[in-house]
């Protein structure tokens, strides 16, 4: 079994800290460090709630994926074996039933609104093909990669292909905002990537930078698929800035949670190598935390870990510090929220269900 052990910090949070929490939340309100939010409702599992409208889910993504070539069909249905965690479209769901039900009491999920579910899905799928081009991974989801298989020009274009599938079942809900709000995601996936692969010398930009690059890379899928359904779902421009809310708060916190598990979970049970940031020249929440302790990181995280013996230094300095607690932290932070914005809408189950997901987050160990 995994396990690390860390120095415990006796200081207070850093003033960076405050900072790169204030780039995207400017209340004033104190949150609470505790580990994990308690519900005072009764206990909803996102999973089962959400079982009945993800039903067929991959088999209907296969059918949007419809295709004469084999060997292009083999690939894109590679990663839709019904075998991953649903995280995206569950949530989504989710949302989908707390709109409806805050609005006219519906408990009913619209059809399009199960679309644009299938929609994020598929984004997600396509983003991950491609990011694993441009870092040449060798495995994802405990598997070998698109890109190992078939190399890395077919994988673009089977990337290419799950995208454009998505964008013609994008088309076909009609509506217009809805386009445009799905759109986004995939301009912030690109401009996520490009923000990955510059860097900051300055500490208070370089958080900035990272904390941004996060969003665009994974908050922005989440946030934005919640307030579609949203304003599929309910006419309040309120209640589609909540769906917003909540999506961003939980896809930051859920980077962040990934990131801290690129330190401290085993490659075996996480699916891909651990340490795989560093190797790839990235700096994230742990080593950009770590760093105020070990000032000399800051030559490391400049020349992107390039030097023999960098990685694993920084690995030592990142398990020596208390990196991995304060991201796990600010993680707690946007999970609280989250919470928050939810419970602005009208009590239900599923409203009750996207709180616990947000403990889930927390608490996932890969």
């Amino acid at each position: 079994m995994c396990h690390i052990t860390q120095r415990s910090s006796t200081s207070s949070f850093p003033k960076i800290y405050s900072i790169f929490w204030r780039f995207h939340h400017t209340s004033t309100s104190h949150w609470c460090s505790c580990s994990k939010t308690i519900s005072d409702e009764k206990y909803q599992d996102p999973f089962q709630l959400g079982k009945k409208d993800l039903k067929n889910l991959y088999e209907d993504i296969k059918k949007e994926l419809l295709v004469s070539a084999a060997e292009l069909k083999e690939m894109c249905d590679y990663y839709f074996d019904g075998k991953g965690k649903a995280f995206r479209p569950m949530i989504v769901v989710l949302m989908a039933r707390a709109c409806n039900i805050h609005y006219n009491n519906s408990k009913e999920v619209q059809a399009s609104q199960r679309s644009v579910a299938i929609i994020a899905e598929m984004i997600h799928t396509a983003s991950l093909v491609h990011d694993d081009v441009i870092d040449d991974a060798n495995s994802r989801r405990g598997k070998r990669t698109l890109n190992q298989i078939w190399g890395e020009r077919k994988a673009v274009l089977a990337g290419d292909f799950i995208l454009s599938a998505a964008s013609v079942a994008l088309a076909r809900i009609g509506n217009t905002t809805i386009i445009s709000v799905l759109t986004q995601v995939i301009e912030d996936l690109v401009r996520g990537e490009f923000l990955q692969l510059g860097s900051k010398e300055n500490e208070n930009e370089r958080f900035a930078h990272y904390l941004e690059k996060t969003f665009k890379k994974t908050a922005s899928l989440i946030a934005n698929s919640c307030k579609a359904v949203s304003i599929l779902g309910c006419p309040d421009p309120k209640v589609h800035e909540i769906a917003y809310q909540y999506g961003k708060n939980v896809g930051i916190a859920f980077q962040l949670i990934d990131d801290v598990l690129d330190f401290t979970s085993c490659a075996d049970h996480l699916g891909k190598p651990t340490a795989a940031d560093l190797k790839l020249g990235l700096a994230t929440g742990p080593v950009l935390f770590a760093c105020r302790q070990f000032p000399e990181m800051n030559a490391m995280i400049m020349r992107r870990f390039s030097k023999p013996g960098d990685v694993e230094r920084a690995r030592k300095y990142v398990l020596q510090s208390d990196g991995v607690q304060q991201t796990t932290y600010l993680a707690q932070r946007y999970c609280h929220a989250a919470t928050r914005e939810i419970r602005k809408l009208r009590p239900s189950p599923e409203r009750e269900a996207l709180v616990h997901l947000t403990e889930m987050v927390l608490m996932r160990d890969k």
